[in-house]
């Protein structure tokens, strides 16, 4: 494992004993503020688990066209649903990628703030109806972990264990199933554009033996090749702002597999209420020097309410979706 960019931490070191969690939470630290980036290994998943999901990911994206696209994501005012090959975008740029997108459960809510719109139901595709178990046994274990992580993160940086338990309300939360196909171009394809993400919390789930993830470390880009039995983990723009800059989101984006290859990966993104602000932590003071404040670009505001960001994020990426269903806020 020398060879790897991104640090490992194993999760299970918190019921190791006072030393081994205090050891861990340091690490934790230094892992997001130096990088942003991290291997999570002994997260209690279930290998079972994850292959099952793997097999409905394969499964789904074999179905017929007509199939993926009963559920496509312009028929969803609340962004959910299958999102066809080049139908994405980063920074303007086409990702080429197909998607399922997959949030909360809920009924849709009348009148609003504007990011109320993202709160509603999920698309199913009728002919995989099992898609749905797995999907929600997969939510309640990485919401289980997100939480133990959080909490020892808080307390990590000076703050109550509760800190995000109190500040969070009712979680957000996204899963997006993509599969990335494989291209023959000479050079790497955008299979998702450099980028950062918009919450506070990322879990991703890759295909053993599938690279093309790259961070960005000092103006260079690593790889990011997958480790049996460990998520992929950054911070996003919500988590720099709660720390003043201590903690910092981090560039990342992915490059498309040579064909005939094929990539699944599963980012399961865990962030406050919509309707939630994370106050600054009050980091100590041994810590506060190198909090060196939020990063500045006009063009990609960080927003502190959470729902604002995520808004934020779903009109630029979806701008098909966006004109059909919410053309009042195309532009905001």
């Amino acid at each position: 494992m020398t060879d790897l960019n991104l640090p490992i931490l194993d999760l299970s070191r918190l019921d190791a004993g006072d030393a081994a969690a205090a050891s861990f939470r340091a690490d934790l630290r230094a892992a997001a503020h130096d990088v942003g980036f991290f291997y999570l290994t002994g997260t209690g998943i279930s290998p079972e688990l994850e292959e099952r999901l793997h097999r409905a990911a394969r499964d789904f994206f074999s179905l017929p066209a007509a199939d993926k696209l009963e559920i496509e994501n312009i028929k969803s005012p609340h962004f959910r649903g299958y999102t066809r090959l080049g139908g994405e975008r980063t920074k303007g740029e086409v990702d080429w990628r197909e998607q399922i997108d997959i949030g909360p459960e809920r009924d849709a809510v009348d009148g609003g703030p504007g990011y109320s719109r993202l709160i509603g139901p999920n698309l199913w595709p009728s002919a995989q109806p099992e898609l749905r178990e797995v999907v929600a046994e997969w939510h309640a274990a990485l919401c289980a972990v997100s939480r133990r992580l959080l909490r020892a993160w808080a307390q990590s940086l000076g703050a109550n264990a509760g800190y995000f338990d109190d500040h969070f309300g009712e979680p957000s939360t996204l899963i997006k199933i993509v599969r990335y196909p494989g291209t023959r171009d000479p050079e790497p394809q955008q299979g998702v554009g450099a980028h950062k993400d918009s919450g506070v919390l990322t879990l991703l789930w890759v295909e053993p033996g599938k690279g093309g993830l790259q961070v960005e470390r000092d103006g260079d880009w690593v790889d990011a090749p997958p480790v049996p039995g460990a998520f992929v983990v950054n911070i996003g723009e919500l988590l720099e702002y709660a720390t003043g800059g201590y903690l910092k989101a981090t560039n990342h984006r992915v490059v498309s597999p040579r064909a005939p290859h094929d990539r699944i990966s599963i980012p399961f993104f865990f962030n406050p209420a919509l309707d939630r602000s994370l106050p600054l932590i009050e980091l100590p003071d041994e810590l506060r020097p190198q909090a060196s404040g939020v990063t500045d670009d006009p063009s990609n505001p960080i927003h502190s309410l959470y729902g604002e960001n995520a808004l934020k994020s779903r009109l630029r990426a979806h701008p098909d979706v966006a004109a059909i269903h919410h053309p009042d806020l195309v532009g905001t």
